[in-house]
């Protein structure tokens, strides 16, 4: 029991912050993350985030994790090629504008800042190679991001006009995510020893932050969720299901055709398809707040690609 608490904590509290928020009638819950989030809460807690997670990083790894050249340019580009790819067939189904815009955000993120990477591991593949496509593709998103969004917005159909400020997502993400990263990647090079007494701990309150960011979230879009969420979550569900299925089969089928064996597929497989959380909430918050439905959708699709590969593990390693 106390086993699968700690293996499935994360994912029991996006679900308890998601209920709780959704179901407090007093709005008390909904109301302090109202107020959170409009005293500039979510910035905050997402410099927060990422600080922390440059520290978690484990730098020492970078050099040794260079190597996989291909398997590199492989991960990267079924995180930034593949995947809005694929997005594009939501693009065109009879889906609201919060449902597309949720699976546009989903298909446009970078990859995961620690998941995936302890997934690889777990797996029997190579950390240090996961975390060298963890670093490069948050970097590379503060480019690839506005770009892919003002792309795929194009899509939406109907009367909505959704507009895209390319310089305005750029400087945000690279105040906001890489610039926390690399200060905090620079600090545990300089302080490894000290850092790494605490890394559990970090990691541990990391992961509360993103629970606390996706509340902040939820509370402002608590009433577009409630009046449009019922008749779309299994539609929600079904789809990130979909999504997800279709990445990882895109990750199997590369590491076959380019012939990466054990040891090298596993961080392909688990770093192409996983894709932040924290990210896609920060920008559904500041870009698309009207768009409650998706919030849901990233919510959804995290807590889903996490149960998916977290079975993926145990088939992958019992090989």
């Amino acid at each position: 029991m106390l086993n699968l608490i700690q293996k499935y904590w994360f994912i029991a509290g996006l679900l308890i912050v998601f209920t709780l928020t959704l179901a407090d009638t007093s709005e008390t819950v909904s109301g302090v993350g109202k107020w959170f989030k409009i005293h500039r809460g979510p910035d905050v807690v997402i410099i927060i985030i990422f600080f922390f997670s440059g520290l978690i990083l484990k730098a020492g790894q970078i050099k040794s994790g260079l190597a996989d050249i291909k398997g590199t340019l492989i991960t990267l580009a079924i995180i930034f090629l593949i995947a809005p790819l694929i997005s594009t067939l939501w693009g065109i189904l009879p889906f609201s504008t919060g449902v597309i815009i949720g699976f546009f955000l989903v298909a446009a993120m970078p990859t995961t800042l620690s998941s995936g990477v302890v997934m690889t591991g777990a797996a029997g593949g190579n950390m240090a190679h996961a975390l060298v496509i963890t670093i490069l593709a948050n970097g590379f998103a503060v480019f690839s991001v506005p770009i892919t969004l003002s792309l795929l917005m194009n899509m939406v159909g109907g009367t909505t006009v959704i507009t895209i400020d390319k310089s305005v997502i750029m400087i945000k993400i690279l105040l906001f995510v890489l610039f926390p990263l690399c200060l905090g990647l620079l600090i545990k090079f300089y302080a490894k020893s000290l850092i790494d007494r605490v890394d559990a701990k970090l990691q541990i309150l990391n992961q509360l932050l993103v629970l606390v960011i996706v509340w902040m979230a939820i509370s402002q879009a608590k009433q577009t969720i409630i009046i449009n969420s019922g008749e779309m979550i299994g539609i929600i569900l079904f789809s990130s299901l979909i999504f997800h299925g279709i990445l990882l089969t895109a990750a199997f089928l590369f590491t076959r055709i380019f012939k990466l064996g054990q040891g090298r597929r596993e961080s392909v497989i688990f770093m192409g398809g996983q894709k932040t959380l924290v990210l896609s909430v920060i920008l559904q918050v500041s870009i698309f707040p009207q768009y409650g439905l998706a919030l849901v959708v990233c919510v959804v699709h995290h807590i889903l690609h996490l149960i998916m590969d977290g079975y993926l593990v145990g088939k992958i390693k019992g090989q």
